[in-house]
């Protein structure tokens, strides 16, 4: 009797602790997104049209959080942060090149993205990071 008392016990904590790791299972650490180079693909689930000679933006993290990568014409650089699944870049510095109108749209919304608080998500080899204006795709590259 004691014993199916204390299983009746137990049981409430067991399933409190496997509903907490449930809940924690769709959020992103800063082990998931460090040492990696993720490219731009897509902006608002629409595929990236950059004409040549233009690259895709992309971003960088350290292992520090340290953040750089190329927006579209200019680098960029700063402190990431990642708090309860959203990130911004803070305090960003970048080149001041002059590119053509389609790199210069791409780098303003890229900017403007990455210096917001979003919410970030990884699902395989993607991360997406969204908040009120935008959403943007990256693709996992080879490591740093």
């Amino acid at each position: 009797m004691k014993k199916r008392f204390l299983a009746v016990l137990a049981l409430p904590a067991i399933l409190a602790a496997c509903a907490f790791d449930s809940d924690n299972s769709d959020m992103v650490a800063e082990s998931d997104l460090v040492t990696h180079n993720w490219v731009l693909t897509k902006v608002d689930n629409k595929a990236i049209d950059l004409p040549e000679p233009f690259r895709a933006p992309n971003l960088e993290l350290s292992q520090d959080m340290s953040a750089h990568g190329h927006s579209g014409c200019n680098r960029y650089f700063g402190q990431a942060e990642l708090k309860d699944s959203k990130l911004r870049i803070e305090k960003m510095g970048m080149t001041m090149m002059a590119c053509p109108e389609p790199a210069m749209k791409m780098e303003q919304l890229m900017s403007r993205t990455l210096t917001e608080w979003s919410d970030a998500s990884i699902s395989g080899n993607e991360l997406t990071l969204t908040n009120a204006t935008h959403s943007l795709t990256f693709q996992r590259t080879v490591e740093q």
